[in-house]
């Protein structure tokens, strides 16, 4: 049976401002560049970003030194673009200013970490018991149903929009991030 964590909001809250303050690093260094992407270009990247993960856990070793940490950070901040992309579809502008980006980036944020509490509530926080390679493959898997619903113009009979399927993209990989932290967190100890 599941435990219950309080720390999860906690731990999500920690990683997400991870993930702004680099959000916000690179808006420094490149603007809002990413805003010429359309969605199923930011899917892509998240897609690229997943399957890096899986290949690396599948064979056990990395031949690029970029941590697997921060390609998960990545699949957060591009699935938070993607949301974003969402909302200003018909926004004429492109280059937008860091404060515009940074209140839609919080906005994202915060109905997230509200879905997450309310997911957490009704499953019992199970994500604490499946492995992380579980949860990267329920990541590619949404990213196929994303994928899937865009080749098909957005259309779906009974199926969930894409909206939510990123949120859910956005809490298993902070689930994947809180785990291995604290996996490595009780290596440390012993």
């Amino acid at each position: 049976m599941a435990h219950s964590h309080p720390d999860t909001l906690l731990g999500f809250d920690r990683i997400l401002l991870r993930c702004q303050h680099l959000f916000a690093q690179k808006h420094q260094d490149y603007g809002s560049a990413w805003r010429i992407l359309r969605l199923p270009s930011l899917t892509d990247q998240i897609f690229i970003k997943a399957r890096r993960i899986r290949a690396i856990q599948e064979k056990g070793i990395q031949k690029v030194a970029d941590e697997v940490s921060g390609e998960f950070i990545g699949i957060i901040n591009y699935s938070l673009m993607a949301l974003m992309q969402m909302g200003w579809q018909n926004h004429p502008l492109l280059d937008l200013p860091w404060e515009e980006i940074e209140a839609a980036y919080v906005l994202q944020v915060a109905q997230i970490r509200t879905l997450l509490a309310n997911k957490n509530h009704d499953y019992g926080e199970a994500w604490r018991d499946m492995r992380v390679s579980s949860m990267t493959d329920q990541i590619l898997m949404k990213l196929l149903r994303i994928k899937q619903i865009e080749d098909h113009q957005g259309q779906t009979l009974v199926s969930e929009g894409v909206q939510s399927i990123y949120q859910d993209i956005v809490n298993y990989a902070v689930f994947c991030l809180i785990k291995t932290e604290e996996c490595s967190d009780e290596m440390d100890q012993s």
